[in-house]
Protein backbone atom coordinates (compact mmCIF):
# COMPACT_ATOMS: atom_id res chain seq x y z
CA UNK A 1 0.00 0.00 0.00
CA UNK A 2 1.14 3.28 -0.72
CA UNK A 3 1.68 5.00 2.56
CA UNK A 4 4.45 8.12 2.09
CA UNK A 5 5.26 10.05 -1.05
CA UNK A 6 8.49 12.20 -1.78
CA UNK A 7 7.54 14.80 -3.78
CA UNK A 8 10.47 17.13 -5.37
CA UNK A 9 9.22 20.97 -5.47
CA UNK A 10 10.12 23.10 -8.30
CA UNK A 11 8.15 25.89 -10.44
CA UNK A 12 8.59 24.10 -13.57
CA UNK A 13 5.52 22.91 -15.63
CA UNK A 14 6.18 19.21 -15.15
CA UNK A 15 7.06 19.94 -11.67
CA UNK A 16 3.79 21.31 -11.39
CA UNK A 17 2.49 18.42 -12.50
CA UNK A 18 4.21 16.50 -10.42
CA UNK A 19 3.10 18.47 -7.52
CA UNK A 20 -0.67 17.74 -9.01
CA UNK A 21 -0.84 14.34 -9.37
CA UNK A 22 1.13 14.15 -5.85
CA UNK A 23 -1.47 15.26 -4.09
CA UNK A 24 -4.23 13.40 -6.24
CA UNK A 25 -2.22 10.18 -4.96
CA UNK A 26 -1.97 11.18 -1.73
CA UNK A 27 -5.69 11.92 -1.38
CA UNK A 28 -6.34 8.44 -3.07
CA UNK A 29 -4.60 6.00 -0.94
CA UNK A 30 -4.31 8.32 2.27
CA UNK A 31 -0.83 8.81 2.06
CA UNK A 32 1.64 11.09 3.89
CA UNK A 33 2.86 14.06 1.39
CA UNK A 34 6.52 15.14 1.67
CA UNK A 35 7.48 18.17 -0.51
CA UNK A 36 10.84 18.92 -0.54
CA UNK A 37 12.54 22.47 -1.51
CA UNK A 38 15.52 23.77 -2.11
CA UNK A 39 17.35 25.83 0.56
CA UNK A 40 19.02 29.62 0.01
CA UNK A 41 21.82 29.10 1.45
CA UNK A 42 25.10 29.95 -1.11
CA UNK A 43 26.58 26.52 -2.18
CA UNK A 44 25.42 27.10 -5.64
CA UNK A 45 26.01 30.65 -5.83
CA UNK A 46 28.60 31.41 -8.70
CA UNK A 47 32.60 31.43 -7.55
CA UNK A 48 34.07 34.70 -6.56
CA UNK A 49 36.28 36.31 -8.80
CA UNK A 50 39.95 37.31 -7.24
CA UNK A 51 39.90 40.92 -5.96
CA UNK A 52 36.03 41.02 -6.03
CA UNK A 53 35.11 39.63 -2.56
CA UNK A 54 32.64 42.65 -1.50
CA UNK A 55 30.87 42.29 -4.92
CA UNK A 56 30.58 38.54 -4.77
CA UNK A 57 29.31 38.88 -1.69
CA UNK A 58 26.30 41.27 -2.58
CA UNK A 59 25.63 39.61 -6.00
CA UNK A 60 25.43 36.08 -3.96
CA UNK A 61 22.95 37.84 -1.08
CA UNK A 62 21.00 38.30 -4.13
CA UNK A 63 20.60 35.18 -5.44
CA UNK A 64 20.17 33.80 -2.31
CA UNK A 65 17.37 36.63 -1.63
CA UNK A 66 15.79 35.61 -5.09
CA UNK A 67 15.89 31.93 -4.26
CA UNK A 68 14.07 32.49 -1.06
CA UNK A 69 11.31 34.18 -2.73
CA UNK A 70 10.94 32.05 -5.36
CA UNK A 71 10.74 29.23 -2.68
CA UNK A 72 8.33 31.07 -0.60
CA UNK A 73 6.53 31.45 -4.12
CA UNK A 74 6.16 27.75 -4.42
CA UNK A 75 5.36 26.72 -1.03
CA UNK A 76 2.56 29.19 -1.30
CA UNK A 77 1.47 27.81 -4.39
CA UNK A 78 1.72 24.07 -3.07
CA UNK A 79 -0.76 25.64 -0.53
CA UNK A 80 -3.10 26.43 -2.21
CA UNK A 81 -3.01 23.79 -4.89
CA UNK A 82 -3.23 21.01 -1.50
CA UNK A 83 -6.67 23.04 0.12
CA UNK A 84 -7.46 20.32 2.78
CA UNK A 85 -4.83 17.62 1.72
CA UNK A 86 -2.16 17.68 4.49
CA UNK A 87 1.75 17.88 3.77
CA UNK A 88 4.94 18.13 5.41
CA UNK A 89 7.79 20.15 4.13
CA UNK A 90 11.44 19.64 4.08
CA UNK A 91 14.48 21.41 2.89
CA UNK A 92 17.11 19.78 0.67
CA UNK A 93 20.32 21.27 2.62
CA UNK A 94 22.89 19.02 0.06
CA UNK A 95 22.74 19.03 -3.46
CA UNK A 96 19.54 17.52 -4.93
CA UNK A 97 20.57 14.05 -5.83
CA UNK A 98 22.15 12.81 -2.55
CA UNK A 99 19.43 15.07 -0.53
CA UNK A 100 16.35 13.44 -2.26
CA UNK A 101 18.21 9.98 -2.05
CA UNK A 102 18.75 10.19 1.19
CA UNK A 103 14.91 11.33 2.18
CA UNK A 104 13.85 8.94 -0.64
CA UNK A 105 14.73 6.03 2.18
CA UNK A 106 11.65 7.42 4.06
CA UNK A 107 8.94 7.39 1.80
CA UNK A 108 7.45 4.24 -0.22
CA UNK A 109 7.77 6.30 -4.39
CA UNK A 110 9.33 9.16 -5.35
CA UNK A 111 7.94 11.71 -7.58
CA UNK A 112 9.55 14.15 -9.73
CA UNK A 113 8.74 16.36 -12.97
CA UNK A 114 10.26 15.62 -16.05
CA UNK A 115 11.67 19.20 -16.61
CA UNK A 116 12.53 19.37 -12.71
CA UNK A 117 15.32 21.86 -12.74
CA UNK A 118 16.38 21.61 -8.98
CA UNK A 119 18.05 24.84 -8.57
CA UNK A 120 20.11 24.59 -12.37
CA UNK A 121 20.27 26.86 -14.92
CA UNK A 122 17.78 24.22 -16.98
CA UNK A 123 17.72 20.46 -18.01
CA UNK A 124 19.60 18.75 -21.18
CA UNK A 125 16.43 17.06 -23.75
CA UNK A 126 14.09 18.22 -21.36
CA UNK A 127 14.94 15.70 -18.61
CA UNK A 128 15.73 16.44 -15.00
CA UNK A 129 19.33 16.31 -13.97
CA UNK A 130 18.15 14.48 -10.99
CA UNK A 131 16.78 11.16 -12.48
CA UNK A 132 19.49 9.34 -13.24
CA UNK A 133 20.62 9.12 -9.81
CA UNK A 134 17.06 8.61 -8.48
CA UNK A 135 16.99 5.57 -11.26
CA UNK A 136 19.98 4.15 -10.75
CA UNK A 137 21.25 4.86 -6.79
CA UNK A 138 18.17 4.98 -5.52
CA UNK A 139 16.53 2.48 -3.39
CA UNK A 140 12.47 3.31 -4.29
CA UNK A 141 10.58 3.74 -7.40
CA UNK A 142 10.32 7.02 -9.00
CA UNK A 143 7.59 8.83 -10.77
CA UNK A 144 8.16 11.20 -13.20
CA UNK A 145 5.40 13.22 -14.78
CA UNK A 146 5.78 15.02 -17.78
CA UNK A 147 4.24 18.72 -18.12
CA UNK A 148 0.81 19.42 -18.85
CA UNK A 149 -0.50 15.85 -17.43
CA UNK A 150 -3.83 16.02 -16.12
CA UNK A 151 -4.79 12.33 -16.24
CA UNK A 152 -5.79 9.85 -18.91
CA UNK A 153 -8.97 7.36 -18.55
CA UNK A 154 -6.44 4.16 -20.39
CA UNK A 155 -4.80 1.43 -18.58
CA UNK A 156 -1.41 1.30 -16.98
CA UNK A 157 1.17 -0.36 -19.85
CA UNK A 158 3.78 -2.27 -18.21
CA UNK A 159 7.01 -3.25 -20.15
CA UNK A 160 8.31 -6.27 -18.81
CA UNK A 161 12.04 -7.45 -19.42
CA UNK A 162 13.52 -10.47 -17.99
CA UNK A 163 15.68 -8.70 -15.97
CA UNK A 164 15.26 -8.72 -12.24
CA UNK A 165 14.76 -5.02 -12.00
CA UNK A 166 11.60 -4.94 -14.41
CA UNK A 167 10.23 -7.61 -11.94
CA UNK A 168 10.82 -5.19 -8.88
CA UNK A 169 9.05 -2.65 -10.66
CA UNK A 170 6.36 -4.87 -11.42
CA UNK A 171 5.84 -5.79 -7.80
CA UNK A 172 6.48 -2.45 -6.77
CA UNK A 173 3.34 -1.42 -8.59
CA UNK A 174 1.44 -3.84 -7.21
CA UNK A 175 1.93 -3.59 -3.63
CA UNK A 176 1.91 -0.21 -3.96
CA UNK A 177 -1.34 -0.35 -5.10
CA UNK A 178 -1.05 2.32 -8.29
CA UNK A 179 -2.99 -0.22 -10.42
CA UNK A 180 -5.48 -1.59 -8.38
CA UNK A 181 -8.98 -0.71 -8.97
CA UNK A 182 -7.93 -0.32 -12.60
CA UNK A 183 -7.05 -2.08 -16.20
CA UNK A 184 -3.46 -3.25 -16.59
CA UNK A 185 -2.23 -4.09 -20.19
CA UNK A 186 1.26 -6.53 -20.14
CA UNK A 187 3.90 -5.82 -22.56
CA UNK A 188 6.09 -8.83 -21.83
CA UNK A 189 9.44 -10.94 -24.21
CA UNK A 190 6.79 -14.11 -24.43
CA UNK A 191 3.28 -15.12 -23.01
CA UNK A 192 4.65 -17.16 -20.56
CA UNK A 193 5.89 -14.49 -18.86
CA UNK A 194 2.77 -12.27 -19.92
CA UNK A 195 0.14 -14.47 -18.00
CA UNK A 196 2.30 -14.47 -14.82
CA UNK A 197 2.86 -10.85 -14.50
CA UNK A 198 -1.09 -10.33 -15.41
CA UNK A 199 -2.18 -12.76 -13.04
CA UNK A 200 -0.29 -11.39 -10.56
CA UNK A 201 -1.56 -7.76 -10.75
CA UNK A 202 -4.92 -9.55 -10.73
CA UNK A 203 -4.55 -10.63 -7.42
CA UNK A 204 -3.76 -7.08 -6.22
CA UNK A 205 -6.39 -5.78 -7.75
CA UNK A 206 -6.09 -4.56 -11.08
CA UNK A 207 -7.85 -5.90 -14.31
CA UNK A 208 -4.80 -7.55 -16.18
CA UNK A 209 -4.08 -8.84 -19.49
CA UNK A 210 -1.09 -10.12 -21.07
CA UNK A 211 0.69 -9.35 -24.61
CA UNK A 212 3.77 -11.16 -25.95
CA UNK A 213 4.82 -8.93 -28.84
CA UNK A 214 8.27 -10.90 -29.61
CA UNK A 215 10.20 -8.10 -28.13
CA UNK A 216 10.37 -5.05 -25.80
CA UNK A 217 11.27 -1.05 -27.45
CA UNK A 218 10.74 2.48 -26.80
CA UNK A 219 9.16 2.95 -30.33
CA UNK A 220 6.83 -0.08 -29.14
CA UNK A 221 5.98 1.30 -25.60
CA UNK A 222 5.43 4.75 -26.66
CA UNK A 223 3.20 3.94 -29.68
CA UNK A 224 1.18 1.51 -26.90
CA UNK A 225 1.40 4.50 -24.22
CA UNK A 226 -0.08 7.08 -27.07
CA UNK A 227 -2.69 4.49 -28.78
CA UNK A 228 -4.39 3.41 -25.64
CA UNK A 229 -3.82 6.90 -23.64
CA UNK A 230 -2.14 5.28 -21.32
CA UNK A 231 -2.71 7.01 -17.33
CA UNK A 232 0.98 5.18 -16.44
CA UNK A 233 3.57 3.23 -18.19
CA UNK A 234 6.03 1.41 -15.77
CA UNK A 235 9.04 -0.03 -16.73
CA UNK A 236 12.37 -1.39 -15.13
CA UNK A 237 16.41 -1.37 -15.77
CA UNK A 238 18.57 -3.74 -15.52
CA UNK A 239 20.52 -6.67 -17.31
CA UNK A 240 18.51 -8.97 -19.47
CA UNK A 241 17.85 -8.47 -23.17
CA UNK A 242 16.75 -5.54 -25.63
CA UNK A 243 15.76 -2.47 -24.29
CA UNK A 244 16.40 -3.52 -20.11
CA UNK A 245 20.77 -4.65 -21.33
CA UNK A 246 21.43 -1.00 -20.96
CA UNK A 247 21.99 1.24 -18.07
CA UNK A 248 20.53 4.60 -18.04
CA UNK A 249 20.75 5.61 -21.86
CA UNK A 250 19.06 5.96 -25.03
CA UNK A 251 16.86 3.90 -24.60
CA UNK A 252 15.51 4.87 -21.32
CA UNK A 253 15.88 8.33 -21.26
CA UNK A 254 13.76 8.30 -24.60
CA UNK A 255 11.05 6.65 -22.86
CA UNK A 256 11.43 9.08 -20.13
CA UNK A 257 11.94 12.08 -22.75
CA UNK A 258 8.86 11.00 -24.80
CA UNK A 259 6.20 9.10 -22.85
CA UNK A 260 2.95 10.68 -23.35
CA UNK A 261 1.96 9.70 -19.43
CA UNK A 262 3.95 9.20 -16.29
CA UNK A 263 6.60 6.84 -16.38
CA UNK A 264 6.84 4.45 -12.77
CA UNK A 265 10.38 3.06 -12.98
CA UNK A 266 12.44 1.36 -10.61
CA UNK A 267 16.55 0.69 -10.87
Amino acid sequence: MLRSILLALDDTPGAVAARNMALALARQHGARLTMAGLSAHDDGMEPTPLGASAFAEHRNAVLAARQQAENAAMLEAARTAAGSTPFETITLDDAPEPALLAAGLGHDLIIVGRDSTLGREGCEDGLAPAIPALVEDGARPLLVVPPGWTGADGPVLVGLGDCAAAQRTLQALAQLGLAAGGRCVVQALDSAMAEAAAGYLTLHGASAEGMAPGEITPELLLAEARAMHASLLAIGIGGGRGLWSLLFGSPVAQLLREAPCPVFIHG
